[in-house]
């Protein structure tokens, strides 16, 4: 049985681990926080390709991972199908359109668009509701006796000295233990609110001024920021009036009640990072998803293990 290591227990992480595990590999985590912490923990997690390239890549993933959630709603996962809207200008890759299942996605309505939004697409589309989710990955990864451990990886050299071939998903911890000057955040503030009577969707189209709704089964995901290059891990109160002033002024007159501020960095590259290391040949580097981490997921960890069965 070949055996494999994983860095990270984000949706990244733990998306690779039970993949390998399902092609036969006996596989350990390693990771310097449990998933509770971790960004994956934080964020609206809806199917949407959002701040991430190459594209043509992206596209494929995407379609992959939609199709493998489809089979967890057969489980009590927090996964489902929610209807989304998505905005769009010209410009804007709406090439994954093409590649969804038949009459799942459409041209939106003029009477369904928020207030602000010119054109968008209205697509049935997987929500993915982290708290639930991500331990029931955890779990099932200890079921197929997946060994986990949290340690502090310092250099690329450390890992390559693991057991087996290593799998490097340390999101935007990759920038200091990789020296990866194309890797940087980008800065997300959201809010959890009471659940809200609206359509969930997103607006991505002004840089800067990023606005979505997303419901959730028992509260409401509003946002957000899209801030590059931006560190700072707090809660700004000025991001969190600009956040329910953008929402407000979609339509949604009544001010949501906020249950919880978060802040999260979306780990941004010029193109995800999908290869072996040229230096270190057991490792190979799986990360910089920006903002679509949970959308293309699973679709980057059944390509990764068929590159490592090959291997």
């Amino acid at each position: 049985m070949k055996s494999a290591t994983i860095i990270g227990s984000g949706i990244i992480g733990l998306t690779s681990a039970i993949a390998l595990q399902e092609a036969g590999f006996r596989v350990k985590i390693i990771a310097k926080e449990p998933f509770q912490i971790s960004l994956s923990h934080k964020v609206g997690a809806i199917w949407f390709p959002f701040e991430i390239a190459p594209k043509e890549k992206t596209n494929t993933w995407a379609t992959n991972s939609y199709i493998r959630y489809l089979q967890d709603l057969t489980f009590p996962s927090g996964v489902s199908i929610i209807p989304f809207i998505n905005a769009y200008i010209e410009g804007s890759n709406t090439d994954w359109k093409e590649q969804l299942p038949p009459g799942t996605v459409r041209e939106a309505k003029k009477e369904e668009l928020p207030k602000g939004i010119d054109q968008a697409l209205y697509a049935e589309v997987p929500l993915v509701e982290p708290g639930i989710y991500l331990p029931y990955l955890f779990n099932q990864f200890l079921t197929y006796k997946g060994q986990f451990e949290l340690a502090k990886i310092s250099s690329l050299e450390e890992i390559s000295e693991l057991d087996g071939l290593v799998v490097n998903c340390t999101g935007l911890g990759a920038k200091e233990l990789c020296h990866d000057k194309e890797l940087y955040p980008i800065r997300g503030q959201i809010l959890r609110c009471e659940k809200l009577d609206s359509i969930s969707f997103a607006d991505p189209t002004k840089k800067g001024a990023l606005r979505y709704v997303i419901n959730r089964s028992s509260d409401t995901i509003i946002g957000g920021t899209d801030y590059e290059h931006d560190w700072n891990p707090e809660i700004n109160p000025e991001d969190t009036t600009l956040i329910l002033n953008r929402i407000k002024d979609s339509g949604i007159s009544e001010p949501p009640k906020v249950l919880e501020e978060l802040v999260g960095l979306r780990p941004k590259r010029t193109a995800v990072r999908f290869e072996f290391d040229e230096d270190y040949p057991n490792v190979f580097h799986n990360y910089g998803h920006g903002g679509a981490g949970y959308t293309v997921a699973w679709g980057c960890a059944l390509e990764l293990t068929e590159v490592l069965k090959e291997g």
